[in-house]
């Protein structure tokens, strides 16, 4: 797992068993001037989460749950966290329609294979309008 640097830079979490996928997103978000952690499952997220500021989680709901109990989102979103979770997924157009995706903390989706401008983008603009609006700026 890398924990990325944790410094001043907005830190993205992004959660794949997929190694190859997470290094290539890896590489984007931090051309972007993203600060990136990675784990390789949700445990390892959770974990990453207590000991580095996160700013937003990029996960795979499928790749990287290591037990049949809520995902890590809902997990955060009961705990009261206010993180910016998005899914990165093959298969989630299955999840869209089914059910709140709000409800469970997340805050959009992204299909695989990731068009990371658009991920950048909406990375971006989610964090800068949380900047803006905490008086940060």
């Amino acid at each position: 797992m890398n924990i990325g640097l944790c410094d001043s830079r907005r830190t993205i979490l992004i959660i794949d068993d997929d190694a190859h996928a997470r290094a290539a997103l890896h590489i984007a978000l931090e051309g972007a001037g993203f600060s990136v952690a990675e784990a390789a499952n949700d445990l390892e997220g959770e974990r990453t989460i207590k000991r580095c500021k996160i700013d937003a989680v990029l996960f795979d709901p499928i790749a990287g749950t290591t037990h049949s109990g809520p995902t890590i989102t809902e997990r955060l979103h009961a705990s009261g966290s206010t993180l910016a979770c998005y899914i990165i997924s093959t298969a989630a157009e299955a999840l869209m329609g089914s059910v709140g995706l709000h409800e469970l903390g997340i805050s959009g989706i992204f299909l695989k294979p990731l068009d990371t401008k658009v991920v950048i983008r909406t990375l971006k603009t989610r964090l800068y309008a949380t900047e803006v609006a905490g008086g940060d700026a």
